[in-house]
């Protein structure tokens, strides 16, 4: 273990080589209806011509096949550039899935072991304290045990994140230069950890820059960057070659953009440069990433850990990771995970066949991104899919439409 990480540049996603496609088949074949397919494009057509979106991607694979990929609507909404299946997007917290498949390298590695505490690698951790809201003011108190490696994959550390409330903590958060890219990973970590707590570590879920800290505590063990690390261990083996921290001035013509205005308030949208190179690689959310990329790491995750003759992660590792491990006990804090749902160690789960507004099935797992972007795993179907758009305002709505409709499509 080392203290620093090495000075090994970050990979960027470049104009050549390009990803490989999976293989694809026609939809009959694969247990899709063409006509829900159909029906599915059309939805969203009407949606880019009533303005929710400038355009998306919609790739939706099973046994292993990629049975539907599209492209519809403008990659941007200032240009005339049609969207493209190799266009490029912020993915932002679908970084997370791929930092947390990151960690569990290194457990099975044995450089880590999930119940270590987060202090044995960062020692600035070893004396927060949790922020008790008492009477008006903020009473800090020592945490009943200490922040595990666990606790940051499943988002129970007592960490957050500066849009989760408006608490004490949270303006804490809120008024640091925690957000900044021009911080180091080893700089942010320090600022998180002189902020409290927001409760005692495995006492609820809050969605948090958890998985940042994760990234860090990778840089630490394995002594290279974050992106370094993340281009040898995972994207080069499964040929991501268009993810990382940035992409190449090349790409310019590539790249998906937002609304400069959110369709629906009115609210400025603003979101980072995808051609400028972060000096924080940030693990929670700094990646960019084209669909075809995203959708080979989800095949190795359909494939139990494997690719192309590449093992990236155990298969009972896999399964581990995909289990809820919040239990009845854990309290959830927000509206990120929907009734019947758990959290998992980097991706949300399904634990109830119903309750939730949306068709899927027990065991899927997924995440998605601030910007519109999404994924699923469903096990027992053998499907996944991978949206991807760029409005962070309408998130929501076109994360539930794209999954009525895919399921509509099964057979």
């Amino acid at each position: 273990m080392t203290a620093t990480a090495t000075a090994t540049a970050a990979p960027q996603a470049t104009i050549a080589p390009q990803t490989p496609p999976l293989p694809e088949a026609r939809p009959e074949t694969l247990g899709l209806s063409r006509p829900r397919l159909l029906a599915m494009s059309d939805a969203f057509k009407r949606e880019i011509d009533k303005g929710t979106v400038p355009g998306v991607t919609v790739l939706v694979a099973r046994r292993g096949q990629i049975g539907w990929f599209e492209a519809l609507g403008r990659q941007s909404p200032t240009g005339a550039a049609p969207m493209a299946r190799d266009s490029i997007f912020r993915i932002f917290s679908m970084t997370k899935p791929i930092v947390s498949v990151g960690i569990m390298a290194l457990v099975e590695d044995g450089d880590l072991l999930l119940s270590d505490a987060v202090a044995k690698f960062i020692p600035e951790f070893a004396d927060q304290k949790v922020g008790v809201v008492s009477g008006g003011k903020l009473d800090l108190v020592p945490p009943k045990r200490p922040m595990t490696v666990q606790d940051l994959l499943r988002h129970t550390s007592g960490l957050t994140y500066e849009h989760q409330g408006d608490g004490p903590v949270h303006k804490l958060y809120q008024e640091s230069r925690v957000r900044s890219r021009k911080i180091t990973n080893a700089e942010h970590a320090a600022l998180v950890a002189s902020f409290p707590l927001v409760c005692h570590p495995g006492d609820e879920f809050n969605y948090s820059r958890s998985t940042d800290i994760l990234g860090r505590i990778i840089e630490v063990v394995s002594g290279k960057s974050l992106g370094a690390f993340l281009a040898e261990r995972i994207l080069a083996p499964l040929q991501m070659a268009e993810t990382g921290f940035a992409t190449a001035e090349a790409n310019a013509g590539r790249l998906a953009e937002p609304f400069a205005a959110d369709p629906w308030t009115g609210d400025k949208v603003a979101l980072f440069n995808m051609l400028e190179q972060p000096v924080m690689e940030s693990g929670g959310g700094g990646l960019v990433s084209t669909t075809m990329d995203y959708a080979r790491f989800c095949l190795m995750l359909r494939n139990g850990g494997t690719l192309d003759g590449h093992r990236i992660i155990g298969r009972k590792t896999l399964e581990l990771m995909a289990s809820d491990h919040l239990g009845p006990h854990v309290v959830t804090n927000g509206t990120l995970l929907s009734p019947g749902h758990g959290f998992g160690l980097g991706f949300a789960v399904r634990r109830e066949a119903g309750i939730a507004p949306f068709p899927g099935s027990v065991g899927q797992y997924f995440w998605s991104g601030i910007a519109g972007t999404f994924f699923w795993i469903d096990p027992k179907e053998d499907l996944f899919a991978v949206f991807m758009s760029q409005g962070p305002g309408q998130r929501d709505y076109t994360r539930t439409l794209v999954r009525d409709l895919v399921y509509a499509a099964v057979e």
